[in-house]
């Protein structure tokens, strides 16, 4: 396969105003996405967006580009990955595009494309787009330019999407729910969605101005949440992140229920409803050793693949099973949603719940996590710390020491300039100290 020269594992991704994420740069994004998918049907992309800021300039760039191409648009405002990927399905579209940088700050953004089925772009898609973009930019005729209008009913659209796949049996009448949607795209979905199925709903992290997406909120800082658990002596909490697609947990003893756990819940249910017939669960090299074991005691067979969804996807594909995801809280059950859906999961486990008459904190007893520590480096452009001898070194010095007892994974993140360094073991103290010498080994080669 051609190397990729702006695609990523999730799209195209930086900060605002730096490398690709520029009005310019996003116009002419706008443009070839256009010519590569003109004609293919409907001739119309749906564009949505999560509340950062920058997602009104990046959205008028696309729309210029898209027009310019003849494709019409349909502009979903503030709304989650997900319902942008169920919607652009619903809607016959061509494309669906996402604007945002999922769990970063709010000076970072990005764009990712859904196909007409709203699964993600083939990676021959994304290289022709790729391709399209070293052409000179053109317009077509005037009476050719695509459209732009606004569907208003698209928040609606996906509620009543996340309520249907709630069983119709069930109610969650008498539930009290801590619901945090980190200022992003979920603010005016997933309370909504809880509280008409029937819920007590406690909602933060709903008020975004642009620029609190992620501070001190959502699925990557949890405190928010525990701490309203608490004071509102809530069943359970939910933890979205800036763009829906990752979901965290907080069960009534404040614990963190993390995506490893998450997985487990649905797994284990979908067997015991007979509804698994078979298949296995996909998790990726991040996932605890813990899942694989509780899984192993089901007969649940289960298999890693990379880091990234659209990893845990392909492989979901190849092997034609359905459950998979990623411990920092992306859960894929392909028998409802394309794509993973914080919201969707987060029904899931309390469809377990209601089923089994078991609390959340007793529901993740039959998964014992193993002791995971995980360092995240920055590092410079242009740095690869990862082949340096010294870095070599000292994880081959973990690795022996660890032996079978425990694991060690050091990677470069897909979606950011950091070196993430995780080790396992089976003792706390280990897994700390081991990740922390390969990390100053990290820090010594990028200052």
């Amino acid at each position: 396969m051609a190397e990729r020269k702006y695609f990523g594992t999730d799209g195209i991704r930086g900060k605002v105003g730096e490398s690709a994420i520029n009005p310019e740069f996003v116009t002419k994004l706008g443009w070839a996405a256009g010519k590569v998918l003109a004609g293919q049907g409907t001739n119309k992309v749906l564009i949505g967006k999560d509340t950062r800021i920058s997602g009104y300039m990046l959205e008028s760039a696309l729309e210029a580009g898209l027009s310019a191409a003849g494709l019409n648009i349909g502009l979903l405002g503030p709304m989650p990955t997900p319902a942008i990927a169920y919607l652009t399905k619903t809607f016959r579209s061509e494309a669906g595009i996402v604007i945002s940088a999922s769990h970063n700050p709010y000076y970072d953004n990005g764009i990712k494309f859904f196909s007409s089925d709203g699964f993600k772009l083939d990676d021959d898609i994304e290289l022709a787009i790729e391709a399209m973009m070293d052409k000179p930019m053109t317009c077509v005729a005037s009476d050719k330019l695509g459209k732009a209008t606004r569907i208003e009913d698209a928040a609606g659209r996906y509620i009543e999407f996340c309520k249907g796949t709630f069983p119709s049996e069930l109610s969650l009448t008498g539930i009290k729910i801590v619901v945090d949607c980190a200022h992003g795209a979920t603010y005016h979905i997933a309370p909504n969605v809880l509280s008409e199925l029937g819920a007590e709903v406690i909602q933060i992290g709903t008020t975004p101005n642009g620029l609190n997406i992620n501070h001190q909120v959502g699925a990557t800082s949890m405190k928010a949440t525990v701490d309203a658990v608490f004071e509102n002596n809530a069943d359970l909490g939910f933890a979205l992140d800036g763009d829906g697609d990752r979901i965290m947990m907080v069960d009534h003893k404040g614990n963190v229920i993390d995506g490893d756990q998450i997985i487990y819940i649905i797994a284990r249910d979908a067997l015991r409803s007979g509804r698994l017939h078979g298949a296995g669960v996909v998790g990726t090299l991040m996932s605890n050793l813990g899942l694989e074991v509780a899984l192993t005691e089901l007969g649940i067979p289960f298999a890693r693949s990379k880091v990234g969804d659209r990893y845990v996807m392909e492989l979901l594909q190849q092997k034609g099973w359905h459950i998979g995801g990623e411990n920092s809280g992306h859960v894929l059950n392909l028998t409802t949603a394309s794509t993973g859906d914080g919201i969707i999961a987060g029904l899931q486990v309390i469809t377990s719940m209601l089923r089994t008459g078991r609390s959340l904190h007793d529901l993740c007893k039959g998964m014992d996590k193993y002791p995971q520590t995980l360092i995240n480096v920055r590092f410079s452009e242009g740095e690869d710390p990862v082949t340096h001898q010294m870095v070599i070194d000292a994880v081959k010095e973990a690795e022996h020491a660890l032996g079978q007892e425990g694991r060690v994974l050091l990677r470069k993140s897909g979606t950011e300039p950091v070196i993430r360094v995780m080790v396992e073991a089976f003792e706390h103290d280990h897994s700390k100290s081991w990740a922390e010498h390969i990390a100053d080994a990290v820090r010594k080669i990028t200052g």
